[in-house]
């Protein structure tokens, strides 16, 4: 049985995932967790600290995800289908998640706590794919995780926003031709 710090969280992300930001309240997660009223402010005393602990879980499940050895594609057809294996497990299987993330996204354009939260999770990300990138021999992997990173962002968004159902497979073909030298 989950703990009930847990049950909250994951209750968060539900609401936020599927009836958007106005509904996360500490009454509804407690109620949607199925948790004594107040419960939720015991963990979380206001709604920042609430939606800055889902960013916070939510990175955790990412790196959880990469598992022990994180992200360690030996060629760049690996990279390819590894990012494209990821793409539709956040937009599809964890699309709840991912909208849940897409909103705390944009409720940190104007919040610099949440928005700090947001970009240690997309910092570390970002790490784990220039790490990758430059072990496969890209010639800037800074670069190279920054363009993969922001054109998967506009991919995920279209998906999640517009239900557009895109294969990304070409559009992360064309970036690896670009940074990662002979690949196929």
């Amino acid at each position: 049985m989950e703990s009930p710090r847990t049950r909250a969280l994951q209750a968060a992300v539900e609401l936020l995932g599927t009836e958007g930001l106005r509904s996360l309240t500490h009454a509804r997660v407690d109620d949607r967790a199925g948790l004594p009223k107040g419960s939720t402010s015991n963990y979380f005393r206001s709604r920042a600290a609430l939606m800055s602990g889902v960013v916070d879980w939510l990175a955790e499940a990412d790196r959880q995800a990469a598992g022990p050895g994180g992200f360690r594609p030996a060629t760049a057809a690996e990279f390819v289908d590894a990012m494209c294996g990821l793409f539709d497990l956040i937009t599809r299987v964890n699309r709840v998640q991912t909208t849940a993330r897409l909103i705390l996204f944009l409720e940190g354009s104007h919040d610099p706590v949440l928005r700090e939260a947001l970009s240690r999770g997309h910092a570390a990300l970002k790490a784990g794919a220039a790490e990758a990138l430059a072990a496969l021999g890209a010639t800037d992997p800074e670069v190279a995780a920054h363009t993969m990173a922001a054109v998967s962002e506009g991919l995920i968004l279209h998906r999640i926003a517009r239900h557009d159902d895109v294969d990304p497979r070409p559009t992360f073909e064309l970036i690896a031709r670009a940074v990662i030298p002979v690949a196929g």
